[in-house]
């Protein structure tokens, strides 16, 4: 790294140094932790409509197309909210952003709690997706920034992991509380993170984001903190900070998404993301529903069956935070999607007969699928500067938005018109096609400084 004489306080520069400095401590484990399960409970309400509607469905008479629409509507809201709360966050700061999801999702989810019939459960769960569609771009941006080099993808990943846990706990607690308490609790135990509003508070606002928009002395200040924090956790003084020479300083600009270093990866990264999440909540979503009304399933049974596949596609999402620093981006995409669809491929040639098969299979490409959609996070954010860093990340994920509320829709249609096992021929194409454009096209940027990767 070339050095300069001396760098002033607060500055682009200086932040670097003095991150890159910085051992991982109690101070970022207790961080990763508050946003952690504000990011917990983000999945768990993204998902929790799947168990919900096995005991709706039959109860208010819905549709196949109602069913989708239901399952859909969230995503919706979050396709305005992953393009509102990245270009928001960028002017307000990382952390009132993510203030203001947090408490929208919160209390739309209690408002789902007192739905009564179709209609007004749709209008409730689009509203709430604009606040879970705004959480989980900013809170990564927020983690990642917080992170110096070495290690990167272990402590951001490890963080990220939350959000399976929460599509988890959404099975297991949809499991329990939806047959023997009643649906309408399940929404309100997703209200809980309004909670976390006031633990928010105690964090400071990202350090990199202040020394982009020249607020140096905030800068400085909020870096100060984290440091005595970690030196009084440690017990010893944090080493001198090694100057960093990094780029001019400059405005955000669409040239940071579509410019000639970065549009290659913007659409490299639109690819991952839709294909990613197309396959996850064509899925997800519709399992509960396939095991209760295809193989005629209980709702406990089917529920149950549920838990497997998520607990099979969390131990893909350690398997990825754990190795991701030992494997090239590009080699750990590939061969993911090319997983995935070698196990649609296999669903789609036996057919599936039998719940178990279907639970089994599934689960398999899961594994692989959820490997890719916790890593892509960690990827996106790496690929752009920090002025448009959550922008970068939220135009992605809005592409993840499109997915989500089409797929569901699309996979009802294709059912009902070509049979359950056309769906999943679909998914091993589509896996397929992102497994080739993840080999040719995505940027190593493991090991690296990124203000380096992304000037």
């Amino acid at each position: 790294m070339l050095g300069q004489v001396s760098v002033a306080r607060g500055t682009v520069e200086d932040v670097v140094a003095r991150i890159e400095r910085m051992p991982i401590s109690r101070w970022h484990l207790k961080a990763r932790f508050i946003i952690g399960i504000a990011t917990l409970f983000d999945a768990f309400d993204n998902l929790a409509i799947a168990y919900v509607l096995p005991v709706l469905a039959p109860q208010w008479h819905l549709s196949t197309g109602q069913i989708g629409l239901l399952l859909s509507a969230s995503f919706f809201g979050q396709l305005v909210a992953a393009l509102f709360f990245g270009w928001w966050a960028e002017r307000i700061g990382r952390k009132r952003a993510l203030t203001w999801s947090i408490l929208i999702y919160s209390l739309l989810s209690l408002a789902c709690a007192f739905a009564w019939d179709f209609k007004s459960l749709l209008l409730l769960r689009t509203l709430q997706g604009f606040g879970i569609g705004g959480e989980v771009p900013v809170a990564m941006t927020y983690i990642s920034e917080l992170s110096r080099t070495h290690g990167r993808g272990r402590f951001v990943l490890l963080y990220e992991l939350v959000f399976p846990v929460g599509l988890l706990a959404a099975v297991l607690v949809g499991a329990w509380i939806v047959p023997d308490i009643g649906w309408r609790w399940l929404f309100v135990i997703g209200a809980l993170p309004a909670l976390l509003v006031f633990m928010l508070r105690r964090l400071p606002e990202s350090p990199r984001w202040l020394a982009s928009k020249g607020r140096f002395a905030e800068a400085d200040t909020a870096l100060s903190t984290i440091e005595k924090a970690i030196e009084k956790s440690s017990g010893q003084s944090l080493p001198a900070a090694q100057p960093i020479a990094l780029t001019i300083e400059r405005s955000a600009s669409l040239a940071d998404l579509f410019g000639p270093q970065y549009l290659r990866r913007t659409l490299t990264s639109w690819v991952i993301w839709s294909t990613c999440y197309f396959c996850t909540y064509g899925l997800l979503v519709w399992l509960p529903s396939i095991y209760r009304n295809v193989f005629h399933l209980g709702v406990g049974d089917a529920l149950i069956y549920s838990v497997a596949t998520q607990a099979v596609g969390l131990a893909g999402c350690l398997l990825c935070a754990l190795s991701i620093d030992m494997t090239m981006r590009r080699t750990a995409f590939g061969v993911a999607f090319l997983g995935a669809a070698v196990s649609f491929l296999c669903i789609w040639f036996v057919n599936p007969t039998s719940a178990m098969t279907l639970m089994i299979v599934g689960s398999i490409a899961n594994f692989f699928v959820a490997y890719i959609a916790i890593g892509v996070y960690l990827y996106t954010t790496e690929i752009y500067p920090t002025r448009s860093r959550a922008i970068g990340l939220s135009a992605s994920a809005f592409w993840a938005r499109v997915a989500g509320f089409v797929g569901p829709n699309v996979i009802g249609g294709t059912i009902v018109t070509w049979g359950l096992g056309s769906v999943f021929l679909g998914l091993a194409i589509a896996a397929a096609f992102a497994a080739v454009v993840s080999w040719l096209f995505v940027s190593e940027t493991r090991f690296r400084m990124l203000e380096e990767v992304s000037p």
